[in-house]
Protein backbone atom coordinates (compact mmCIF):
# COMPACT_ATOMS: atom_id res chain seq x y z
CA UNK A 1 0.00 0.00 0.00
CA UNK A 2 1.40 3.33 -1.03
CA UNK A 3 -0.37 6.08 0.84
CA UNK A 4 0.29 9.74 0.20
CA UNK A 5 1.91 11.60 3.03
CA UNK A 6 3.22 15.02 3.81
CA UNK A 7 6.97 15.59 3.06
CA UNK A 8 9.45 14.70 5.79
CA UNK A 9 10.56 18.31 6.32
CA UNK A 10 6.98 19.27 7.22
CA UNK A 11 6.82 16.44 9.75
CA UNK A 12 10.14 17.57 11.22
CA UNK A 13 8.87 21.15 11.68
CA UNK A 14 5.59 19.84 13.11
CA UNK A 15 7.25 17.64 15.73
CA UNK A 16 9.87 20.28 16.60
CA UNK A 17 7.02 22.75 17.17
CA UNK A 18 5.23 20.26 19.44
CA UNK A 19 8.41 19.41 21.35
CA UNK A 20 9.33 23.08 21.81
CA UNK A 21 5.78 23.86 22.92
CA UNK A 22 5.72 21.02 25.42
CA UNK A 23 9.12 21.93 26.86
CA UNK A 24 8.32 25.63 27.07
CA UNK A 25 4.91 25.01 28.62
CA UNK A 26 6.39 22.71 31.28
CA UNK A 27 9.10 25.30 31.96
CA UNK A 28 6.43 28.01 32.28
CA UNK A 29 4.52 25.94 34.83
CA UNK A 30 7.70 25.33 36.83
CA UNK A 31 8.48 29.07 36.79
CA UNK A 32 4.85 29.78 37.78
CA UNK A 33 4.12 31.94 34.73
CA UNK A 34 0.83 31.64 32.86
CA UNK A 35 0.12 28.42 34.78
CA UNK A 36 -3.45 27.82 33.61
CA UNK A 37 -2.74 28.62 29.99
CA UNK A 38 0.44 26.54 30.04
CA UNK A 39 -1.38 23.50 31.46
CA UNK A 40 -3.93 23.78 28.65
CA UNK A 41 -1.02 23.99 26.18
CA UNK A 42 0.52 20.83 27.68
CA UNK A 43 -2.78 18.93 27.41
CA UNK A 44 -3.33 20.07 23.83
CA UNK A 45 0.25 19.27 22.85
CA UNK A 46 -0.30 15.72 24.07
CA UNK A 47 -3.85 15.09 22.81
CA UNK A 48 -4.11 16.85 19.43
CA UNK A 49 -1.40 14.77 17.66
CA UNK A 50 -2.78 11.52 19.10
CA UNK A 51 -6.34 12.30 18.06
CA UNK A 52 -5.19 13.46 14.63
CA UNK A 53 -3.11 10.30 14.14
CA UNK A 54 -5.90 7.96 15.19
CA UNK A 55 -8.41 9.64 12.90
CA UNK A 56 -6.00 9.84 9.95
CA UNK A 57 -5.42 6.09 9.88
CA UNK A 58 -8.61 5.37 7.96
CA UNK A 59 -8.26 8.17 5.43
CA UNK A 60 -9.12 7.71 1.77
CA UNK A 61 -6.30 6.55 -0.46
CA UNK A 62 -4.79 9.47 -2.35
CA UNK A 63 -5.24 12.04 0.44
CA UNK A 64 -2.40 13.12 2.68
CA UNK A 65 -2.96 13.92 6.34
CA UNK A 66 -3.57 17.65 5.81
CA UNK A 67 -6.03 17.10 2.95
CA UNK A 68 -7.86 14.56 5.12
CA UNK A 69 -8.03 17.07 8.00
CA UNK A 70 -9.44 19.78 5.72
CA UNK A 71 -11.98 17.37 4.21
CA UNK A 72 -13.13 16.25 7.65
CA UNK A 73 -13.30 19.88 8.81
CA UNK A 74 -15.56 20.72 5.87
CA UNK A 75 -17.82 17.83 6.89
CA UNK A 76 -17.96 19.14 10.47
CA UNK A 77 -16.11 16.28 12.14
CA UNK A 78 -15.59 16.90 15.86
CA UNK A 79 -12.02 15.59 15.90
CA UNK A 80 -10.95 17.92 13.08
CA UNK A 81 -12.51 20.94 14.81
CA UNK A 82 -10.69 19.95 18.02
CA UNK A 83 -7.39 19.62 16.13
CA UNK A 84 -7.70 22.99 14.37
CA UNK A 85 -8.80 24.81 17.54
CA UNK A 86 -5.97 23.10 19.45
CA UNK A 87 -3.32 24.18 16.94
CA UNK A 88 -4.70 27.72 16.86
CA UNK A 89 -4.58 27.83 20.67
CA UNK A 90 -0.94 26.71 20.63
CA UNK A 91 -0.04 29.43 18.12
CA UNK A 92 -1.84 32.08 20.21
CA UNK A 93 -0.15 30.72 23.36
CA UNK A 94 3.26 31.14 21.69
CA UNK A 95 2.34 34.67 20.66
CA UNK A 96 1.29 35.57 24.19
CA UNK A 97 4.44 34.02 25.64
CA UNK A 98 6.72 35.88 23.23
CA UNK A 99 4.93 39.20 23.77
CA UNK A 100 5.07 38.76 27.53
CA UNK A 101 8.79 37.97 27.44
CA UNK A 102 9.51 40.87 25.09
CA UNK A 103 7.67 43.31 27.38
CA UNK A 104 9.52 41.88 30.36
CA UNK A 105 12.96 42.35 28.80
CA UNK A 106 12.40 45.86 27.42
CA UNK A 107 14.17 48.54 29.45
CA UNK A 108 12.71 52.06 29.33
CA UNK A 109 15.13 54.91 28.59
Amino acid sequence: MNWETIPNWVWMIYYLFLLATLGTAIFSVIRKQMIGLSIIAIVLTMTVPIISLINSIGRVKGLNEFEHLVTQLQQGSIWSIYAIVGFLYLLVWWGMLLIKNKMKTEVPY
